[in-house]
């Protein structure tokens, strides 16, 4: 049923949502710090937490396991979106910082990849 999937996010959403205004309260900002963030862990540890208990039907378990795939790369985009906003807006450190550090993920890629241990697959793959 996916009407909990739903609830379920929605809930998790209000609480990250707060905790993320106390926490920009408490450090003297009026924004939202980590609700997003705080969202999403709370919806992968209630859901692995209730579903570790059988406290769900199957179809239950589908609808929440639906949106909750849903939820984290749609709310990745939207952060992103905003980081990007907020980078144009805040003048050319922000830009350059936001560009340097997709240039470090970029330039980490082979040596994180090649901490991975290989498989059957990619090396048959790869020899073709």
């Amino acid at each position: 049923m996916l009407i909990y999937g739903v609830a379920l996010m929605s809930g998790c959403m209000i609480v990250g949502t707060f905790l993320g205004r106390l926490v920009g309260h408490l450090v003297g900002i009026e924004s939202d710090v980590g609700g997003v963030g705080i969202a999403m862990l709370l919806l992968v540890l209630v859901t692995r937490y209730l579903m570790d208990r059988d406290k769900f039907s199957k179809l239950a378990q589908d609808g929440i396991k639906f949106w909750s795939q849903m939820y984290i790369p749609i709310v990745v985009a939207m952060a992103a979106s905003q980081n990007v906003v907020a980078a144009f807006n805040a003048g050319a450190l922000a830009f350059i910082a936001g560009l340097g550090s997709v240039a470090a993920g970029f330039l980490l890629i082979r040596p994180l990849a090649a901490l991975s241990p290989k498989t059957g697959s990619a090396e048959s793959s790869a020899a073709e």
